[in-house]
């Protein structure tokens, strides 16, 4: 039964640390989306130019 507790003790302890490290990532920029917006704009265009295609096609 003891092994039970040292077991679920270690296991909150790890969920702890990767908690912390997730909350230090996030502070820190590690999940910021610099690629998407310069790429935006480009899918943008696209989806416009289909837009006009399919209004004069009809």
């Amino acid at each position: 039964m003891s092994v039970i507790y040292l077991l679920l003790t270690i296991s909150i302890i790890v969920a702890i640390l990767f908690f912390i490290a997730f909350i230090y990532s996030v502070k820190k920029g590690q999940y910021d989306d610099s690629y998407t917006p310069s790429v935006r704009m480009l899918f943008d265009d696209e989806l416009v130019i289909d837009k006009q295609e399919k209004s004069t096609l009809d």
